[in-house]
């Protein structure tokens, strides 16, 4: 009788702790089908220019000597490589200043801060069309990195090599979520115009899709919060770690004390 009602409060604990794993939420975007989604401008993901940016401006043509002008010398960086190594040439690159200016060959000091790279093309081309018709500009922002902390597989800080980065990027860039990161808590926090912005992001929901933090900007940091089920764990194990400490520590004074008293009776 007695293994019955063990097995049976067995069968009881098994299916409690299941239904409680069911909880947890791994999904993301469950209501995706809902179909209540806004719609996003087309350059909002565009992270805005910020002072000490770093930019990569390259102006192009089909006669590269009409455009050379407008474009920073390469820099070869000072190695000991030998004669017969390829090149290692770099363009070098903007740095906003303070002020959010930049000196421009060609067209002089331009305001950059607070626009988009796309606006900043659009605005060099137009100057540079009136000497060189048929120009291309390119501009990249070089700095753009994000940091990744929490509960997911490679925490770090991610190198963005696209204009257009989301939350889901970095995330996939991390490894995804751990399954005890917590998809409806997820904490992105921004600085702008000197002050700290944050937000926490409901990944379940497709309303995250529509938050502004939704797109990154450079210096973002996410923050995955972990679950009940590893807050638990980190509690116990710290609990465990306690107790054994305490336990070496009493086994090694009754160890001294034994000796000593071993020491004295003879």
């Amino acid at each position: 009788m007695k293994v019955k009602t063990y097995l049976m409060a067995l069968l009881v604990l098994v299916a409690a702790t299941s239904c409680s794993s069911r909880k947890t939420a791994l999904t993301y975007f469950k209501d995706i089908d809902a179909g209540h989604l806004a719609a996003v401008p087309a350059d909002s993901y565009l992270p805005e220019i910020k002072p000490d940016d770093e930019l990569l401006i390259t102006v192009t043509s089909p006669n590269p000597e009409a455009t050379a002008i407008y474009n920073l010398p390469s820099v070869n960086p000072a190695t000991k490589a030998s004669a017969s190594a390829p090149s290692t040439s770099k363009q070098q690159t903007y740095v906003v200043s303070s002020k959010g200016d930049i000196d421009f060959p060609g067209l002089g000091r331009l305001h950059v801060a607070g626009k988009n790279v796309e606006q900043v093309q659009e605005e060099i081309l137009a100057g540079i069309r009136a000497d060189v018709a048929d120009a291309q500009v390119y501009v990249s922002l070089e700095n753009f990195y994000v940091n990744v902390a929490g509960e997911v597989e490679r925490p770090g800080r991610l190198k963005v090599n696209s204009n257009r980065f989301t939350v889901l990027d970095a995330l996939s860039e991390a490894g995804d979520l751990t399954p005890y990161g917590e998809r409806d808590n997820v904490l992105v926090i921004r600085e702008k115009d000197g002050k700290r912005e944050s937000v926490r992001l409901n990944l379940s929901s497709a309303e995250a899709l529509n938050s502004p933090f939704f797109y990154l900007e450079q210096n973002d940091y996410i923050y995955v919060e972990p679950n009940k089920i590893r807050e638990s764990n980190s509690r116990y194990n710290q609990q465990n770690s306690y107790r054994l400490q305490v336990a070496t520590t009493i086994v090694s004074v009754a160890s001294v004390i034994t000796s000593l008293v071993i020491a004295l009776t003879r």
